[in-house]
């Protein structure tokens, strides 16, 4: 192709501007220079009639068409000098942008400057929002999930802490990462439940309130007047505060018993060590006493027997598989 019989198309002082906002905040929280943008434009498009922005920007004086135009027409519309906005989702649109960059590569168009403006971005944790709409949906549409009650589900919340526990200790991160999430929806499944009680509702707000509060509560030292210089200090205070929260009579209150023996063991030694109870070990004979002796052991020296006993487990599994 000659370039003196066929020149490079000109760049007019048009613009065309696909401006996307996260669905996970608050809709008419966007950015200065986004509201500065619509204000300007000479026009706005918005495909979506539903759109959570539309009535934020009607209520702020902005103009907004509900169409939804093609690359060409948009091109268009644009002219020689006119500023077109179109609002899209936060993922913005695949189809449109493909669109408006074969339109440019074809190397005939007078093309209006073209640019993508996030309005909005996600805060730190935005997608439990997802995770908690998710939820919302799966409990009022899945048959099986329904149904469950929170009974129903505790044995799944037992077999998923083990199941982290086992990534943690394996090192794998991957399995890590999927595990968390594991957790973490029993936590909001079972927040979604508690919304029906009849005579006392709460929401994964209220769970999220509740420890928020009790962690800030609990670390005078972070966002107190308090001082901790040493992990024992730390320690010190959260077993202070929790013993004047709980007003609990013995330090064994609120060791559960159910836990595995082991942990049950060395969970107890260590309320009594901490609290600065000698107490000697009951004497008895059997592999429960040997057992009691050895985890109160591991707990003094710093060792979690748990833990230990899962890693000496894990090498006769290993064993086991190279002799079969």
């Amino acid at each position: 192709m000659n370039p003196e019989t066929h020149p490079a198309p000109a760049v007019t002082a048009a613009r065309i501007v696909l401006l996307t906002s996260s669905h996970r905040v608050a809709p008419g929280l966007l950015s200065w220079p986004a509201w500065r943008t619509l204000r300007a434009a000479d026009l706005v498009l918005c495909a979506d009639a539903e759109h959570p922005q539309l009535p934020y920007l009607v209520e702020a004086g902005v103009a907004v068409e509900v169409a939804a135009p093609g690359a060409r027409e948009l091109v268009d519309a644009a002219g020689d000098d006119r500023t077109v906005v179109v609002l899209v989702g936060g993922e913005g649109d695949r189809a449109l942008t493909d669109g408006l960059a074969r339109l440019a590569g074809s190397g005939r168009e007078r093309m209006p400057e073209l640019e993508l403006l996030p309005g909005s971005y996600d805060l730190p944790g935005a997608r439990l929002l997802d995770l908690v709409e998710v939820m919302d949906r799966i409990r009022e549409a899945c048959p099986w999930s329904s149904q469950r009650t929170h009974k129903d589900l505790a044995k799944y919340g037992i077999e998923e802490a083990y199941e982290l526990v086992e990534a943690i200790e394996e090192g794998d991160r991957e399995s890590l990462r999927e595990e968390l999430g594991d957790v973490l929806l029993q936590v909001v499944f079972h927040a979604r439940i508690a919304q029906e009680h009849a005579e006392e509702p709460f929401s994964v707000d209220d769970v999220a309130a509740t420890i928020v509060e009790k962690l800030i509560h609990r670390h005078p030292h972070v966002f107190g007047d308090e001082t901790a210089r040493t992990p024992e200090d730390v320690k010190a205070h959260w077993l202070r505060t929790k013993a004047i929260e709980k007003q609990r009579d013995s330090v064994t209150d609120g060791v559960p018993l159910a836990q595995p023996g082991l942990a049950l063991a060395a969970k107890l030694a260590g309320r009594a060590r901490t609290a600065g109870l000698e107490v000697p070990l009951p004497e008895g004979e059997g592999v429960g006493y040997a057992l009691l002796r050895l985890a109160a052991g591991a707990e003094a020296e710093g060792t979690d027997p748990e833990a230990a006993l899962r890693a000496a487990a894990r090498a006769y599994r290993d064993a086991i598989r190279a002799a079969e």
